[in-house]
Protein backbone atom coordinates (compact mmCIF):
# COMPACT_ATOMS: atom_id res chain seq x y z
CA UNK A 1 0.00 0.00 0.00
CA UNK A 2 1.37 3.38 -1.01
CA UNK A 3 2.08 5.96 1.62
CA UNK A 4 0.36 9.34 1.60
CA UNK A 5 3.62 10.96 0.52
CA UNK A 6 3.88 8.65 -2.50
CA UNK A 7 0.25 9.32 -3.42
CA UNK A 8 0.85 13.06 -3.26
CA UNK A 9 3.91 12.80 -5.50
CA UNK A 10 2.00 10.65 -7.98
CA UNK A 11 -0.87 13.12 -8.05
CA UNK A 12 1.54 15.97 -8.74
CA UNK A 13 3.00 14.25 -11.79
CA UNK A 14 1.69 15.41 -15.12
CA UNK A 15 2.31 13.76 -18.44
CA UNK A 16 2.57 16.24 -21.33
CA UNK A 17 1.84 14.57 -24.63
CA UNK A 18 2.57 16.84 -27.61
CA UNK A 19 1.42 15.43 -30.91
CA UNK A 20 3.27 15.85 -34.17
CA UNK A 21 0.35 17.89 -35.52
CA UNK A 22 0.71 20.44 -32.70
CA UNK A 23 4.43 20.78 -33.34
CA UNK A 24 3.77 21.31 -37.05
CA UNK A 25 1.21 24.02 -36.28
CA UNK A 26 3.60 25.87 -34.00
CA UNK A 27 6.39 25.69 -36.59
CA UNK A 28 3.98 26.85 -39.30
CA UNK A 29 2.88 29.81 -37.16
CA UNK A 30 6.50 30.81 -36.53
CA UNK A 31 7.23 30.49 -40.25
CA UNK A 32 4.26 32.70 -41.15
CA UNK A 33 5.40 35.39 -38.70
CA UNK A 34 8.96 35.21 -40.06
CA UNK A 35 7.74 35.50 -43.66
CA UNK A 36 5.51 38.46 -42.76
CA UNK A 37 8.38 40.32 -41.10
CA UNK A 38 10.56 39.85 -44.17
CA UNK A 39 8.01 40.01 -46.99
CA UNK A 40 5.23 42.29 -45.70
CA UNK A 41 5.90 44.92 -48.39
CA UNK A 42 5.60 42.32 -51.14
CA UNK A 43 2.44 40.91 -49.53
CA UNK A 44 0.83 44.35 -49.41
CA UNK A 45 1.83 44.96 -53.04
CA UNK A 46 0.17 41.69 -54.10
CA UNK A 47 -2.95 42.53 -52.08
CA UNK A 48 -3.13 45.98 -53.68
CA UNK A 49 -2.87 44.39 -57.14
CA UNK A 50 -5.59 41.90 -56.19
CA UNK A 51 -7.87 44.74 -55.03
CA UNK A 52 -7.33 46.60 -58.32
CA UNK A 53 -7.97 43.40 -60.30
CA UNK A 54 -11.21 42.74 -58.42
CA UNK A 55 -12.34 46.30 -59.07
CA UNK A 56 -11.53 46.16 -62.80
CA UNK A 57 -12.90 42.65 -63.36
CA UNK A 58 -16.49 43.77 -64.26
CA UNK A 59 -15.14 46.14 -66.95
CA UNK A 60 -12.90 43.44 -68.39
CA UNK A 61 -15.85 41.04 -68.40
CA UNK A 62 -17.97 43.62 -70.21
CA UNK A 63 -15.28 44.07 -72.87
CA UNK A 64 -14.82 40.33 -73.18
CA UNK A 65 -18.55 39.89 -73.77
CA UNK A 66 -18.16 42.19 -76.79
CA UNK A 67 -15.71 39.79 -78.43
CA UNK A 68 -12.56 41.54 -77.27
CA UNK A 69 -9.88 39.01 -76.22
CA UNK A 70 -9.43 38.95 -72.46
CA UNK A 71 -5.69 39.56 -72.67
CA UNK A 72 -6.18 42.62 -74.85
CA UNK A 73 -9.04 43.89 -72.67
CA UNK A 74 -7.12 43.50 -69.40
CA UNK A 75 -3.79 44.94 -70.57
CA UNK A 76 -5.47 47.71 -72.57
CA UNK A 77 -7.67 48.76 -69.65
CA UNK A 78 -4.81 48.87 -67.12
CA UNK A 79 -2.48 50.70 -69.50
CA UNK A 80 -5.24 53.18 -70.43
CA UNK A 81 -5.86 54.03 -66.77
CA UNK A 82 -2.12 54.45 -66.19
CA UNK A 83 -1.77 56.71 -69.24
CA UNK A 84 -4.76 58.80 -68.15
CA UNK A 85 -3.19 59.34 -64.72
CA UNK A 86 0.23 60.16 -66.19
CA UNK A 87 -1.33 62.43 -68.81
CA UNK A 88 -3.29 64.35 -66.21
CA UNK A 89 -0.19 64.88 -64.10
CA UNK A 90 1.81 65.84 -67.19
CA UNK A 91 -0.70 68.40 -68.47
CA UNK A 92 -1.26 69.90 -65.04
CA UNK A 93 2.39 69.59 -64.02
CA UNK A 94 3.36 73.17 -64.86
CA UNK A 95 0.38 74.51 -62.93
CA UNK A 96 1.13 72.23 -60.00
CA UNK A 97 4.79 73.30 -59.88
CA UNK A 98 3.90 77.00 -59.95
CA UNK A 99 1.23 76.51 -57.31
CA UNK A 100 3.72 74.58 -55.16
CA UNK A 101 6.08 77.56 -55.35
CA UNK A 102 3.25 79.91 -54.40
CA UNK A 103 2.31 77.55 -51.61
CA UNK A 104 5.82 77.66 -50.13
CA UNK A 105 5.80 81.45 -50.32
CA UNK A 106 2.43 81.70 -48.60
CA UNK A 107 3.55 79.24 -45.93
CA UNK A 108 6.52 81.53 -45.23
CA UNK A 109 4.12 84.47 -44.98
CA UNK A 110 1.96 82.61 -42.48
CA UNK A 111 5.02 81.59 -40.49
CA UNK A 112 6.34 85.17 -40.35
CA UNK A 113 2.89 86.42 -39.36
CA UNK A 114 2.69 83.94 -36.51
CA UNK A 115 6.24 84.81 -35.41
CA UNK A 116 5.41 88.52 -35.27
CA UNK A 117 2.52 87.86 -32.91
CA UNK A 118 4.61 85.78 -30.51
CA UNK A 119 6.10 87.34 -27.36
CA UNK A 120 9.67 88.56 -27.69
CA UNK A 121 11.11 85.87 -25.44
CA UNK A 122 9.46 83.08 -27.42
CA UNK A 123 10.52 84.67 -30.73
CA UNK A 124 14.12 84.96 -29.56
CA UNK A 125 14.18 81.34 -28.37
CA UNK A 126 12.76 80.17 -31.69
CA UNK A 127 15.38 82.17 -33.57
CA UNK A 128 18.18 80.66 -31.55
CA UNK A 129 16.79 77.14 -32.00
CA UNK A 130 16.64 77.55 -35.78
CA UNK A 131 19.77 76.01 -37.26
CA UNK A 132 21.34 77.23 -40.51
CA UNK A 133 20.71 75.21 -43.65
CA UNK A 134 23.47 72.71 -44.27
CA UNK A 135 24.16 72.27 -48.03
CA UNK A 136 25.18 68.65 -47.58
CA UNK A 137 22.03 67.94 -45.57
CA UNK A 138 19.91 69.61 -48.26
CA UNK A 139 21.61 67.47 -50.91
CA UNK A 140 20.88 64.40 -48.80
CA UNK A 141 17.21 65.35 -48.53
CA UNK A 142 17.04 65.85 -52.30
CA UNK A 143 18.65 62.46 -52.88
CA UNK A 144 16.20 60.78 -50.50
CA UNK A 145 13.27 62.49 -52.23
CA UNK A 146 14.51 61.36 -55.63
CA UNK A 147 14.95 57.82 -54.37
CA UNK A 148 11.41 57.82 -52.99
CA UNK A 149 10.09 58.96 -56.36
CA UNK A 150 12.02 56.22 -58.20
CA UNK A 151 10.86 53.60 -55.67
CA UNK A 152 7.28 54.79 -56.08
CA UNK A 153 7.50 54.50 -59.87
CA UNK A 154 8.96 50.98 -59.63
CA UNK A 155 6.28 49.87 -57.17
CA UNK A 156 3.58 51.36 -59.39
CA UNK A 157 4.87 49.49 -62.45
CA UNK A 158 5.03 46.22 -60.50
CA UNK A 159 1.49 46.77 -59.23
CA UNK A 160 0.23 47.33 -62.78
CA UNK A 161 1.97 44.20 -64.07
CA UNK A 162 0.59 42.10 -61.22
CA UNK A 163 -2.88 43.54 -61.84
CA UNK A 164 -2.76 42.52 -65.50
CA UNK A 165 -1.66 38.96 -64.67
CA UNK A 166 -4.31 38.65 -61.94
CA UNK A 167 -6.98 39.78 -64.41
CA UNK A 168 -5.75 37.14 -66.86
CA UNK A 169 -5.11 34.26 -64.45
CA UNK A 170 -7.02 35.25 -61.32
CA UNK A 171 -9.77 32.66 -61.72
CA UNK A 172 -7.32 29.80 -62.24
CA UNK A 173 -5.18 31.00 -59.33
CA UNK A 174 -8.23 31.17 -57.04
CA UNK A 175 -9.33 27.65 -58.05
CA UNK A 176 -5.79 26.37 -57.48
CA UNK A 177 -5.66 27.88 -53.98
CA UNK A 178 -9.18 26.71 -53.14
CA UNK A 179 -8.08 23.12 -53.75
CA UNK A 180 -5.90 23.36 -50.64
CA UNK A 181 -8.97 23.96 -48.46
CA UNK A 182 -10.52 20.84 -46.90
CA UNK A 183 -13.74 19.88 -48.72
CA UNK A 184 -15.85 20.50 -45.61
CA UNK A 185 -14.90 24.20 -45.62
CA UNK A 186 -14.75 24.98 -49.34
CA UNK A 187 -18.32 26.23 -49.61
CA UNK A 188 -17.84 28.67 -46.75
CA UNK A 189 -14.49 29.86 -48.12
CA UNK A 190 -16.04 30.40 -51.56
CA UNK A 191 -18.94 32.34 -50.05
CA UNK A 192 -16.54 34.50 -48.01
CA UNK A 193 -14.44 35.21 -51.11
CA UNK A 194 -17.54 36.23 -53.07
CA UNK A 195 -18.59 38.62 -50.30
CA UNK A 196 -15.03 40.01 -50.16
CA UNK A 197 -15.18 40.76 -53.90
CA UNK A 198 -18.42 42.67 -53.43
CA UNK A 199 -16.97 44.65 -50.52
CA UNK A 200 -13.84 45.56 -52.48
CA UNK A 201 -15.83 46.66 -55.54
CA UNK A 202 -18.16 48.73 -53.40
CA UNK A 203 -15.19 50.27 -51.60
CA UNK A 204 -13.41 51.24 -54.83
CA UNK A 205 -16.53 52.56 -56.56
CA UNK A 206 -17.61 54.55 -53.52
CA UNK A 207 -14.14 55.99 -52.92
CA UNK A 208 -13.73 57.07 -56.54
CA UNK A 209 -17.11 58.81 -56.46
CA UNK A 210 -16.59 60.59 -53.13
CA UNK A 211 -13.00 61.59 -53.99
CA UNK A 212 -14.14 63.08 -57.31
CA UNK A 213 -16.87 65.02 -55.49
CA UNK A 214 -14.35 66.27 -52.92
CA UNK A 215 -11.96 67.47 -55.64
CA UNK A 216 -14.71 69.31 -57.51
CA UNK A 217 -16.09 70.99 -54.38
CA UNK A 218 -12.66 72.04 -53.07
CA UNK A 219 -11.39 73.29 -56.44
CA UNK A 220 -14.59 75.26 -57.14
CA UNK A 221 -14.66 76.82 -53.67
CA UNK A 222 -11.00 77.81 -53.58
CA UNK A 223 -11.12 79.16 -57.14
CA UNK A 224 -14.18 81.30 -56.41
CA UNK A 225 -12.55 82.66 -53.25
CA UNK A 226 -9.23 83.25 -55.10
CA UNK A 227 -7.29 81.07 -52.66
CA UNK A 228 -3.81 80.26 -54.04
CA UNK A 229 -2.93 76.68 -54.95
CA UNK A 230 -6.53 75.64 -55.67
CA UNK A 231 -5.64 72.77 -58.01
CA UNK A 232 -2.91 71.40 -55.76
CA UNK A 233 -5.11 71.53 -52.65
CA UNK A 234 -8.01 69.94 -54.57
CA UNK A 235 -5.79 67.03 -55.66
CA UNK A 236 -4.65 66.66 -52.06
CA UNK A 237 -8.27 66.57 -50.88
CA UNK A 238 -9.15 63.92 -53.47
CA UNK A 239 -6.24 61.69 -52.47
CA UNK A 240 -6.87 62.10 -48.74
CA UNK A 241 -10.58 61.45 -49.21
CA UNK A 242 -9.75 57.83 -50.05
CA UNK A 243 -9.55 57.43 -46.27
CA UNK A 244 -13.16 57.92 -45.07
CA UNK A 245 -13.94 60.22 -42.14
CA UNK A 246 -10.39 61.23 -41.18
CA UNK A 247 -8.85 61.78 -44.63
CA UNK A 248 -10.87 64.82 -45.69
CA UNK A 249 -10.41 66.39 -42.25
CA UNK A 250 -6.61 66.13 -42.57
CA UNK A 251 -6.70 67.74 -46.03
CA UNK A 252 -8.43 70.82 -44.61
CA UNK A 253 -5.28 72.10 -42.84
CA UNK A 254 -3.38 73.40 -45.92
CA UNK A 255 -6.58 74.89 -47.36
CA UNK A 256 -7.23 76.84 -44.16
CA UNK A 257 -3.62 78.06 -44.00
CA UNK A 258 -3.75 79.32 -47.59
CA UNK A 259 -7.16 80.87 -47.07
CA UNK A 260 -5.81 82.72 -44.01
CA UNK A 261 -3.30 84.49 -46.29
CA UNK A 262 -6.26 86.10 -48.05
CA UNK A 263 -8.30 87.16 -45.04
CA UNK A 264 -9.95 85.84 -41.92
CA UNK A 265 -13.36 85.87 -43.62
CA UNK A 266 -12.06 83.70 -46.46
CA UNK A 267 -10.60 81.24 -43.95
CA UNK A 268 -13.96 81.04 -42.15
CA UNK A 269 -15.77 80.49 -45.46
CA UNK A 270 -13.38 77.68 -46.43
CA UNK A 271 -13.80 76.09 -43.00
CA UNK A 272 -17.58 76.20 -43.38
CA UNK A 273 -17.40 74.59 -46.84
CA UNK A 274 -15.10 71.82 -45.60
CA UNK A 275 -17.33 71.16 -42.59
CA UNK A 276 -20.50 71.16 -44.68
CA UNK A 277 -19.09 68.82 -47.29
CA UNK A 278 -17.68 66.50 -44.63
CA UNK A 279 -21.11 66.17 -43.02
CA UNK A 280 -22.81 65.74 -46.40
CA UNK A 281 -20.35 63.04 -47.46
CA UNK A 282 -20.63 61.09 -44.21
CA UNK A 283 -24.39 61.21 -43.80
CA UNK A 284 -25.76 61.59 -47.33
CA UNK A 285 -23.29 61.03 -50.20
CA UNK A 286 -21.48 58.09 -48.58
CA UNK A 287 -24.61 56.06 -47.68
CA UNK A 288 -26.07 56.73 -51.14
CA UNK A 289 -22.89 55.69 -52.94
CA UNK A 290 -21.89 52.71 -50.79
CA UNK A 291 -25.39 51.44 -50.06
CA UNK A 292 -25.19 48.30 -47.92
CA UNK A 293 -21.86 47.19 -49.40
CA UNK A 294 -19.57 48.87 -46.87
CA UNK A 295 -21.29 49.39 -43.55
CA UNK A 296 -18.69 50.81 -41.19
CA UNK A 297 -19.18 53.11 -38.24
CA UNK A 298 -16.89 56.11 -37.88
CA UNK A 299 -15.21 54.49 -34.88
CA UNK A 300 -14.56 51.30 -36.87
CA UNK A 301 -13.07 53.36 -39.72
CA UNK A 302 -10.66 55.17 -37.39
CA UNK A 303 -9.58 51.98 -35.61
CA UNK A 304 -9.15 50.06 -38.88
CA UNK A 305 -7.19 52.94 -40.38
CA UNK A 306 -4.88 53.15 -37.35
CA UNK A 307 -4.29 49.39 -37.25
CA UNK A 308 -3.65 49.18 -41.00
CA UNK A 309 -1.26 52.15 -40.90
CA UNK A 310 0.68 50.54 -38.05
CA UNK A 311 0.98 47.24 -39.93
CA UNK A 312 1.57 48.38 -43.51
CA UNK A 313 1.79 52.16 -43.74
CA UNK A 314 -0.53 54.10 -46.07
CA UNK A 315 -1.27 51.06 -48.24
CA UNK A 316 -2.11 49.00 -45.17
CA UNK A 317 -4.42 51.73 -43.90
CA UNK A 318 -6.36 51.80 -47.16
CA UNK A 319 -6.57 48.01 -47.42
CA UNK A 320 -7.72 47.66 -43.82
CA UNK A 321 -11.08 49.33 -44.50
CA UNK A 322 -12.62 46.72 -46.87
CA UNK A 323 -11.19 43.99 -44.65
CA UNK A 324 -12.87 45.56 -41.62
CA UNK A 325 -16.14 45.79 -43.57
CA UNK A 326 -15.87 42.05 -44.18
CA UNK A 327 -16.10 41.22 -40.47
CA UNK A 328 -19.92 40.82 -40.39
CA UNK A 329 -19.60 38.12 -43.05
CA UNK A 330 -16.82 36.37 -41.10
CA UNK A 331 -18.91 36.58 -37.95
CA UNK A 332 -21.97 35.17 -39.69
CA UNK A 333 -20.17 32.37 -41.57
CA UNK A 334 -17.26 31.38 -39.32
CA UNK A 335 -17.92 32.58 -35.77
CA UNK A 336 -21.64 31.87 -35.32
CA UNK A 337 -21.00 28.59 -33.48
CA UNK A 338 -18.56 30.22 -31.05
CA UNK A 339 -20.57 33.32 -30.11
CA UNK A 340 -23.62 33.79 -27.96
CA UNK A 341 -26.82 32.56 -29.55
CA UNK A 342 -28.25 36.01 -30.30
CA UNK A 343 -24.95 37.87 -30.93
CA UNK A 344 -25.05 37.66 -34.74
CA UNK A 345 -28.71 38.68 -34.96
CA UNK A 346 -28.17 41.58 -32.52
CA UNK A 347 -25.20 42.88 -34.50
CA UNK A 348 -27.10 42.60 -37.77
CA UNK A 349 -30.06 44.48 -36.31
CA UNK A 350 -27.79 47.25 -35.01
CA UNK A 351 -26.08 47.58 -38.40
CA UNK A 352 -29.45 47.83 -40.14
CA UNK A 353 -30.69 50.51 -37.76
CA UNK A 354 -27.49 52.54 -38.17
CA UNK A 355 -27.71 52.27 -41.94
CA UNK A 356 -31.37 53.37 -41.98
CA UNK A 357 -30.61 56.39 -39.79
CA UNK A 358 -27.70 57.36 -42.06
Amino acid sequence: MLSPVTNARTAERRVIDISVRSIVRVVAAILVVWLWLHLWQLVILVVMAAVLAVGLEPIVGWLEARRIPRGLAASGLVLTLALVAVGFLWTSGASLVSQARDLSGHVDEVRHGIAERLPGVVRQAAGQARSPVNPSAAAGYAFDAGRLVVDGVIVGILALILTIYLLLEGRQTYAWLLAYVPPAYRARVDYTAAEAREKVRGYLAGNLATSACAMIVVFSTLSLLHVPGALLVALLAGVFDFVPVVGFICSAAPALLLAATRSGGVAIAVACVYTGYHLAENYYIGPKVYGDRLRLSNLAVILAFAAGAEIGGIAGALLALPLAALYPVIERVWLRDYLARDAVETHRRLEGSRHSHA
